[in-house]
């Protein structure tokens, strides 16, 4: 079971509250947090890329960076761990972000992958006369095959002449290219979602559920298992959890209720506005999961609570279950909480045991 960290590329981290830790981006920041996770043994870290913060009084998401240069930046300072950039496919076409992904691969071959963002906050892209529109949430996903496909073409070949709906390519060229495959993320929770991933991706993130419900998402990678199983693929599943880690109990849990009862209602209310937009969104999509009003607070992300023993114990009970190939980490506090993680709670944990080994 592979372990990431979703880094702080924008304020605030996970949290949308005005008593959670706050701070601004950096590259020093996200520099320390990845290079701390490869020290820790962690196989992956991947940056967001998010163009318009929530607001409110926290400013939540209103100071970010951009993730493929800041990815770059980061190659040139680790060693092992994989790296993911994200790119919002409506602002970048697929030639230009698989260069990008060629550059960074030069500076660290084998270890670029790229998330596929579709898009689903309007703001960002109208802000700056690239929302295409309301059809946009129909039609997504077909246009992110199209745009996947022309960077595999170009990864794989060196040139792409592919005339879709979305995108033509006449002779288009790319060299250098990348050493290895480029392995692809994606993170849709609706059916369309799901059978973009098990059709073009590598691997597809989902939410974990509910506080200290650690295998809770079964039922959602199982969609995923079942449609890889009709594309003939082998794409495995990324769950996303926060860890909220101390000595005890009691005390993890103390910190959890302060950051709730500090939630930041006017973010909340744009995440919400912003969410809905799409009016046709399935139940099972991501942006109905971020507005569940139990924990908006934090996206209503799996959230682990707990002493630094019940933590590495809810981590390995999610070990084995079919189809996950990995677990990605937020935290409260990312400097304090790597380190607590990877001093702390990964020590314990049997499934980590291959990691703690050669240490």
């Amino acid at each position: 079971m592979d372990l990431g960290v979703f880094i702080p590329i924008g304020s605030n981290g996970w949290l949308i509250s005005t008593t959670s830790p706050r701070y601004k981006p950096s590259f020093a920041l996200n520099r320390e947090v990845v290079q701390r996770a490869e020290k820790y043994g962690f196989e992956f870290a991947l940056s967001m890329i998010k163009l318009r913060g929530f607001g409110g009084e926290s400013e939540f998401w209103d100071h970010a960076l951009e993730s493929f240069t800041l990815m770059s930046a980061l190659a040139a300072v680790t060693e092992k761990i994989r790296l993911y950039a994200s790119t919002a496919v409506l602002t970048l076409p697929p030639a230009l972000a698989a260069r990008m992904v060629s550059t960074i691969d030069s500076v660290a071959p084998g270890r670029i992958g790229v998330n596929i963002v579709s898009g689903w906050q309007e703001a960002e892209y109208s802000q700056m006369g690239l929302w295409p529109g309301q059809e946009h949430y129909a039609r997504r996903y077909q246009y992110c095959s199209e745009y996947v496909q022309v960077m595999k073409d170009l990864w794989e070949t060196g040139r792409s002449d592919l005339q879709g709906d979305y995108f033509r390519m006449t002779d288009c060229v790319l060299s250098p290219r990348p050493e290895r495959p480029v392995p692809i993320v994606a993170a849709g929770q609706s059916g369309a979602g799901v059978a973009f991933a098990a059709q073009h991706a590598d691997y597809n993130f989902c939410l974990g559920s509910g506080v200290n419900t650690p295998t809770a998402f079964a039922p959602s990678i199982a969609r995923l298992v079942e449609e890889s199983a009709r594309t003939g693929r082998d794409v495995g599943s990324y769950v996303l959890f926060m860890v909220i880690a101390d000595e005890t109990d009691a005390a993890a849990m103390a910190k959890w209720e302060h950051y709730k009862a500090g939630k930041d209602s006017k973010a909340l209310g744009w995440l919400d506005q912003q969410a809905n937009n799409d009016a046709a969104a399935d139940a099972s999509s991501t942006a109905r999961a971020m507005t569940n009003p139990v924990s908006m607070v934090n996206f209503n992300m799996g959230t682990l609570v707990g002493s630094y023993q019940s933590v590495a114990r809810m981590m390995d009970e999610m070990e084995g279950i079919p189809g996950l190939k990995g677990v990605m980490l937020t935290f409260d506090d990312f400097v304090e909480g790597i380190d607590a993680f990877g001093t702390r709670v990964q020590p314990l944990m049997h499934s980590r045991r291959h990691v703690m080994a050669p240490a």
